[in-house]
């Protein structure tokens, strides 16, 4: 989403970098252009300028003029009031918060098409990976099919949907917390009726739903592709329900991203979640200081870490190692990590992660998505003996292969190639003691 900004911003700190010493109007004419930059990320004019502002005066109480490093001065003031800019640091402040007593309920609202169905059904697997059983409810009585497609997600992500198409949306509600308590639910989760614009109507239903559940979470879901106008809508619901915090979606989207740089400042709440992709798991929390280094071309090592762990367990990776220590390491295992690594997101989104490493990709960088779907159906088509020991691999066992993947016999003999000098390089670590 941010890509635009951060060439912006780091054309404009890679200016200031060669120069030993700059001089109060240089300071003024580089912040010029970040509030530019900022603008065309759809951020409004008020909290651009604001930006700007502080960041100057900053900059020059740390007397940066006469720095012997201005642009590393001054990157630091920015990375700081950006952060500012997209919400709290503190990790209570973004985190969900559950009430004493079970159950705790969450309640999503929003205007029609802003996600809130599908991410009702993320966030239920998100807390269920918790270790929080929920129970999704069907509050929205009016769109056609919007119980069918919750009914399709509970049963995706293994959560039990609660559903009576003939009451209303507050003694549905009223009934799914009686529901919850009588099954020993830890959390209920509130899929409520959203519109193509705010309407008087809808709020008067939001405000009765909000009295009966009393939620210790009203989340506002936003759709990021809408840039200001998704600030404006969260104002309306923050004056009519008091919300605790926002659900970003489709941050992953080609938009410029002036709602998560503006939507705090504007109205106070922080967002607790971003949306990043269709899959179910493709939800995750919002760390603005994080966000800020990512946009500032300085990576983002903890969501990296983070990511790594939720798909390796210490024993896990042990196990790995283990085997590359006997050199038993198979395609099979090959294929496992193959998996894992897709699981994690798209190879261009992690290599932005990795400090020096996003600012410095190339623009016209074809990242090789294609070639992990390929490696996994090549070795799909595998035998069980193949992937314990390639070297049965004779010429018409890899036409065969190639024939079932859909792929040339080339692509599985540079597959082939590759896992074994795979193997050769660790076998190579292995003797030289790097283990």
């Amino acid at each position: 989403m941010f890509d635009q900004l951060s060439d912006r911003l780091g054309a404009i700190f890679s200016r200031l970098s060669g120069r030993g010493r700059i001089s109060e109007a240089q300071l003024s004419e580089a912040l010029r252009e970040v509030r530019v930059a900022l603008l065309e990320a759809d951020v409004s004019l008020e909290a651009a300028r604001a930006f700007a502002a502080r960041v100057k005066e900053k900059a020059l109480g740390a007397d940066v003029l006469t720095s012997l490093t201005p642009q590393q001065t001054i990157l630091r003031i920015v990375h700081a009031e950006l952060t500012a800019l997209l919400g709290p640091t503190e990790p209570s402040a973004s985190r969900l918060h559950f009430g004493d007593s079970a159950p705790s309920v969450i309640a999503l609202v929003g205007l029609q098409g802003s996600g809130k169905t599908t991410q009702a059904a993320k966030l239920a697997l998100r807390l269920k990976e918790q270790g929080r059983r929920s129970l999704l409810v069907a509050a929205d009585v009016y769109r056609p099919a919007a119980i069918d497609q919750l009914r399709t997600l509970g049963k995706q992500v293994g959560t039990a949907v609660f559903e009576r198409s003939e009451s209303t949306p507050p003694s549905i509600v009223h009934a799914a917390i009686e529901e919850a308590k009588r099954l020993g639910l830890s959390t209920v989760i509130v899929d409520t009726a959203g519109r193509l614009q705010i309407d008087e109507q809808m709020m008067l239903e939001l405000e009765r739903i909000k009295d009966v559940a009393r939620p210790t979470e009203m989340l506002l879901v936003a759709d990021a592709m809408m840039g200001q106008d998704a600030v404006n809508i969260a104002k309306v619901f923050q004056e009519r329900l008091g919300l605790s915090g926002v659900i970003l979606t489709k941050l992953d989207g080609d938009t410029r991203g002036g709602a998560a740089l503006s939507i705090f400042s504007a109205i106070g709440v922080p967002i607790k979640l971003v949306g990043v992709g269709e899959r179910v798991s493709a939800l995750e929390p919002f760390h603005a200081d994080r966000m800020a280094s990512r946009i500032l071309g300085m990576g983002d090592v903890m969501t990296l870490i983070e990511k790594t762990q939720s798909l390796y367990s210490a024993e896990e990776a042990k196990r790995v190692e283990q085997k590359f220590l006997r050199s038993a390491f198979t395609l099979d295992d090959f294929l496992e990590q193959l998996r894992n690594v897709r699981k994690m997101g798209s190879i261009g989104e992690l290599l932005k992660m990795v400090p020096g490493v996003g600012r410095n990709l190339p623009k016209d960088l074809k990242v090789p998505e294609g070639e992990l779907q390929r490696a996994e159906a090549i070795i799909c088509s595998m035998t069980q003996r193949e992937r314990r020991d390639p070297a049965v691999l004779n010429g018409s066992r890899r036409k065969r292969i190639a024939l079932g993947s859909g792929t040339q016999v080339s692509d599985v003999n540079r597959l082939v190639r590759q896992f074994d000098e795979t193997r050769k390089m660790m076998k190579m670590m292995k003797n030289k003691g790097r283990w």
